[in-house]
């Protein structure tokens, strides 16, 4: 298995305790600024985790960034996107995708993160993942239909334009308002972008 790129912010400064101040989140030190900022449209403000499920990092980060999910604000959109940066990894984002356009994603979001890194299951090709979801209830016929369809290839490639727009080298990753990018695994994520959400808001002319 490839290492996993964890660079950005936890490199620089490792990881705090849940008692830091949103006053000291400081550019450079707990979040980076893209040169080239994405511009959002509308009023949501985006709030985008890239992960892979392979990744023990991504998989310590979830549920914080799950539980931070259940009380966001109302003018926060929540996404979560699959990386999909090297072949391993498009692999796990071809079934996230797949599971996605079958409805069945949210129920096996969770389960498969604990697949690959509680259970240490090695489901990283079609026909691995395939079956893993067809234990979990999806039509594996209409799985394997959708997996290399137009729509999921649409969506990789999504991914992949929006990794390479946010300059990523690796997960886990999240990005507030197409501008600010954090990085770590612990419950001080959340509140760095809680900050930036508030501080993007602001930018925009919002209370």
């Amino acid at each position: 298995m490839k290492k996993i790129a964890f660079t950005l912010l936890a490199t620089a400064v490792g990881f705090t305790t849940l008692s830091t101040q949103a006053a000291d989140f400081v550019s450079g030190k707990d979040y980076t600024v893209l040169a080239n900022p994405e511009k959002i449209e509308g009023n949501k403000i985006i709030v985008r985790e890239f992960f892979w499920y392979g990744c023990p990092h991504c998989y310590n980060l979830e549920p914080h960034m799950q539980k931070w999910a259940k009380t966001k604000p109302a003018d926060v959109v929540f996404m979560q996107t699959p990386a999909a940066m090297n072949p391993v990894w498009e692999q796990n984002a071809r079934g996230f995708y797949t599971a996605q356009l079958m409805g069945v994603q949210e129920k096996t979001h969770q389960a498969m993160f604990d697949a690959l890194q509680k259970d240490r299951k090695k489901l990283y090709d079609q026909k691995s993942i395939g079956e893993w979801y067809a234990s979990q209830g999806a039509d594996l016929n209409k799985f394997n239909s959708l997996y290399n369809s137009f729509a999921v290839n649409t969506k990789i490639a999504r991914s992949q334009e929006a990794a390479k727009r946010y300059q990523l080298s690796g997960v886990p990753v999240v990005v507030v308002d197409g501008k600010y990018v954090v990085s770590g695994e612990d419950g001080k994520v959340p509140q760095v972008v809680d900050f930036l959400v508030k501080k993007a808001r602001a930018e925009r002319g919002g209370k």
